[in-house]
């Protein structure tokens, strides 16, 4: 899991430029066939060592499709409805978590690895082909703007993008605790609960979330339902802090997955609306890669905490970490405290934003 991290880290700067460079469709087809490939390594080697260069090579898939996605959704998208559009684009994601996994366990319980990883190799060649057939639109020409020539840390320390990485940090931190550490705690309570259910009730709720909050954030804008996103994740691990029961646990899973189906979409759009096209792919890149990095060190950092002081604690650091994302919004979102509370309560408008809605 930390060979995908740093595949992600490594390359997804480097192909959201190349994204604004060269297009969106070059980076989907780049994800699509690293995806195709990947599976294969997973057959022929067995050594840690290579397995984890591979886990790397893997992780490209990732890094571009996503950013690459991202990017061509938003440059697709009305400006008018750009946050419901991007929400629908969005469910792809709990829907895949659902149905992989069971997939996944399908196929290793009856027939094996090997089946396994040609089916996921098969699953990316359908996908590349489907990328084929994509009609990407015409590549902008940055104007001759020092803001066009900004470099990687540039960008990123500038306002409308340092807040919203930092956010994405701290988020990644708890989601990756929560991934990482929930079957372990479920099984050290002694509550009688499939881990399963726990990602399952998750996955529906933030598919439940997704197919509103776009549409809704297109009128009362995405501060609102960031605030709420990222409030909801800290209650999800504040509950399972507090959990010893199979409905506390899976009323955590409800509120983590609401927390998912707004947080992630509305960012995206909000990085949208702070974005020019021929800047979009970096701009994303960047923001997501806050969120890449906190999943790659939450299970190392918080893993330590939790041989310290319990998985049950554990959480307590996370909801904490959370709500400190949380105040860290309410205050830095926009120039001033006054239009940060304005924009994350829903009340104003965002000042970035480069085509006010």
């Amino acid at each position: 899991m930390g060979g995908f991290a740093i595949g992600l880290l490594l390359f997804r700067p480097m192909l959201g430029k190349l994204a604004d460079q060269r297009g969106r469709k070059l980076i989907l087809l780049i994800g699509a066939a690293v995806a195709a490939i990947a599976p294969f390594g997973y057959l022929i080697f067995t050594s840690l060592p290579m397995l984890m260069l591979v886990r790397i090579f893997h992780g490209v898939s990732l890094a571009a499709f996503t950013t690459g996605y991202s990017a061509l959704v938003a440059d697709l998208a009305p400006v008018e409805n750009r946050g419901e559009i991007i929400s629908y684009m969005s469910l792809t994601g709990p829907i895949g978590m659902a149905i992989g996994p069971a997939l996944g366990g399908y196929l290793e319980d009856t027939t094996g690895y090997a089946l396994l990883f040609l089916i996921a190799a098969e699953l990316g060649f359908v996908a590349l082909l489907s990328t084929i057939q994509i009609i990407s639109p015409p590549l902008q020409k940055q104007q001759q703007s020092q803001g066009n020539d900004d470099k990687f840390w540039q960008i990123l320390i500038s306002p409308r993008v340092r807040v919203p990485a930092v956010v994405m940090l701290l988020v990644g931190l708890t989601i990756g605790a929560i991934h990482t550490f929930v079957p372990l705690f479920i099984k050290s309570t002694g509550v009688n609960l499939n881990a399963g259910l726990f990602f399952t009730a998750a996955a529906l709720s933030s598919f439940s979330l997704r197919l509103f909050a776009g549409r809704a954030s297109d009128r009362l804008g995405r501060g609102l339902f960031i605030t709420l996103g990222i409030f909801c994740y800290g209650l999800a691990s504040l509950l399972l802090w507090l959990a010893n029961s199979a409905n506390a646990f899976l009323i955590a899973a409800i509120i983590e997955g609401c927390g998912g189906g707004m947080l992630m979409s509305m960012i995206t759009t909000m990085m949208a609306d702070r974005s020019l096209p021929q800047e979009r792919g970096r701009i994303f890149a960047m923001c997501i890669a806050g969120f890449d990095l906190g999943i790659a060190i939450a299970a190392p950092l918080l893993g330590s905490i939790a041989e310290q002081v319990g998985y049950r604690n554990m959480f307590g650091y996370g909801a904490g970490l959370t709500f400190l994302a949380l105040i860290i919004f309410l205050t830095q979102s926009s120039k001033d405290l006054p239009n940060s509370l304005r924009f994350a309560l829903g009340r104003g408008q965002d000042v970035y934003s480069l085509k006010k809605l």
